[in-house]
């Protein structure tokens, strides 16, 4: 079962509903799972059809994912579930929109999820005002976290119980993979959320999301850094499960071995969301990334 002290909610980081009821078994509770283009298209009902050589029309693939996501939803009645729009270089923000909100309407715990780029923000903006609750996701600096909050600032309330209508997902493990320290990212949009708090600038509308989790260290210090949710794979949550689900103590140390550290940016988060640099090119690498794996699993258009 939950451990006593455990504030930070825990997703699943899959596009695999059996993934889902294993880690409900092993943990006890579950709030959440987060999906995107590539988990689906690892889905093995997914994987299977296209061993087999038959890919999904647009309409068969949006039907698959959201068959899977409403079994993922009665797993987690009460938890909130993160569905990803289509998103390459050329996607429009009314493109965005109108693929989130028929997203939105297909289980009544979904968060959106839009990139962290102009015309996903653009979308977000537009999606809060229609109440739509969403999840900015590709983030990967305190740049693009502060546009998030900037854009998102008219959101305030819950519509969703325990959870806030707006997301930032750092991805940590991207960073690390380049040499960067992922955590220090996660360390800093914490504490600049907060900052923002204390000075009375802020109103903690936008929940901390850690995503792109490679080991149960990352997933560990992030619960020590207090991040909101954390999203991780089924293979970390079961070796956490299977380690009794320790909490990190005050002698928890992160071994960030030789990754170069993220140094904390001072930033006034109320600006207006333009004016802050919100390009990254691994934002636009994810984009790339999750584009391909989609397409791959439609048939050539005639």
């Amino acid at each position: 079962m939950r451990p006593a002290n455990l504030r930070t909610k825990i997703f699943l980081d899959s596009g695999d509903p059996d993934e889902t009821k294993q880690t409900i078994n092993l943990l006890g509770f579950l709030d959440g799972q987060t999906t995107n283009p590539t988990l689906i298209s690892k889905n093995p009902k997914a994987k299977g059809r296209l061993d087999r050589g038959d890919k999904f029309t647009k309409e068969e693939i949006f039907g698959f994912y959201k068959e899977v996501v409403k079994e993922i939803s009665g797993l987690i009645p009460n938890g909130s579930i993160s569905i990803e729009v289509y998103a390459d270089r050329n996607t429009t923000t009314e493109q965005m929109l109108e693929r989130g909100r028929e997203m939105f309407s297909w289980i009544p715990s979904a968060h959106i999820k839009f990139p962290t780029t102009s015309e996903g923000l653009k979308a977000a903006q537009k999606a809060i005002n229609e109440r739509m609750r969403v999840n900015m996701t590709l983030c990967f600096s305190q740049e693009q976290a502060a546009a998030v909050y900037a854009a998102t600032k008219e959101s305030k309330k819950e519509t969703l119980t325990g959870f806030k209508n707006v997301f930032v997902s750092p991805f940590i493990g991207r960073l690390d993979d380049r040499g960067e320290n992922g955590m220090d990212l996660i360390k800093n949009i914490i504490r600049m959320y907060n900052s923002a708090m204390q000075n009375q600038k802020g109103d903690h509308h936008v929940e901390v999301l850690t995503a792109s989790v490679r080991s149960l260290n990352h997933f560990l210090y992030a619960i020590k850094l207090e991040s909101d949710i954390i999203t991780a794979p089924f293979k970390t949550l079961k070796e956490w499960a299977e380690k009794g689900m320790p909490m990190p103590d005050e002698s928890f140390k992160y071994n960030a071995s030789n990754l170069k550290s993220i140094p904390y940016q001072q930033i006034a988060l109320n600006k207006p969301w333009q004016n802050y640099n919100i390009s990254h090119d691994l934002t636009d690498v994810g984009i790339e990334k999750f584009s391909t794996d989609w397409n791959e699993l439609l048939k050539p258009a005639l």
